[in-house]
């Protein structure tokens, strides 16, 4: 380990707190974020769900959320397997990167570190990805408590209430499968390390360049953030500019 090579471990901790608690801020250059505004697109989409009784699209949701959420915690268990049959070939791959250009070689110990600090990411990954699982269950099973439309019109605080409930739990699920994703985008940047402590900071950087594009100046941020036009003036203008028929009136297609 020389000089260079502490100085990117410290510059990649420093980045990767620094660009958490850019999150937590929640503004960038009174900018929102995207996953801000994805927490209030969460709080639209349960208070929504008191207003109808059927709620087979809220629990589709639910399922997608914890799929998605099992598979990168799958994936993640993977990578972890990965690192330790690297460790065990460590002498080939060792001797392959000894032979490139740029590559800063410091022998056995440095480069089983390396795989070891690798691992140690998939493996945060992999404990937040399973607590944000667990937490989409319990929110789930919150979300059962939510009353039907006639007990929210007789006690509508008991009702908000409950809706405050499954939002916050939610939430918080959301925010540790965020951190489970940002360490496997972080781990991208990582690589960079087997190279040489210069790459590392470099591919670093660019990595929390990206997720801050996307966090704060991508168009999915815009498509979140504009709204449009309510859709009740798009549904009249369309029934203004269609001829009246009795069989084909658009009120009986939607």
């Amino acid at each position: 380990m020389t000089t260079a090579d502490y100085i990117a471990l410290a510059f990649f901790a420093f980045v990767w707190m620094g660009y958490s608690w850019l999150l937590h801020g929640r503004t960038f250059f009174g900018r929102t974020s995207l996953t801000h505004a994805m927490t209030e697109r969460r709080r639209e989409w349960i208070y929504n769900s008191l207003r109808r009784d059927l709620k087979m699209i809220d629990t589709q949701i639910m399922a997608g959320l914890q799929n998605g959420t099992a598979f990168f915690a799958s994936t993640s268990i993977f990578a972890i397997g990965s690192c330790f049959a690297l460790l065990g070939a460590t002498e080939k791959v060792d001797a392959v990167f000894a032979d490139l250009p740029f590559v800063f070689h410091g022998g056995h110990a440095v480069f089983e570190m390396k795989v070891g600090g690798l691992a140690a990411l998939f493996g945060y990954a992999f404990f937040k990805f399973g607590w944000s699982y667990r937490l989409f269950n319990y929110c789930t099973i919150l979300f059962g408590s939510i009353p039907m439309m006639r007990d929210t019109e007789r006690d509508v605080i008991a009702a908000e209430r409950a809706a405050e409930r499954v939002i916050r739990m939610n939430v918080i699920a959301g925010s540790n499968f965020n951190e489970g994703l940002r360490a496997i985008f972080l781990s991208i940047g990582y690589l960079g390390w087997f190279i040489n402590p210069y790459v590392f900071m470099m591919t670093t950087a660019i990595v929390i360049v990206v997720l801050t594009r996307r966090q704060f100046f991508s168009q999915a941020r815009l498509a979140i953030m504009d709204s449009g036009p309510p859709l009740n003036l798009h549904l009249s203008a369309i029934r203004r500019d269609m001829p009246s028929s009795g069989g084909n009136d658009l009120s009986e297609g939607l």
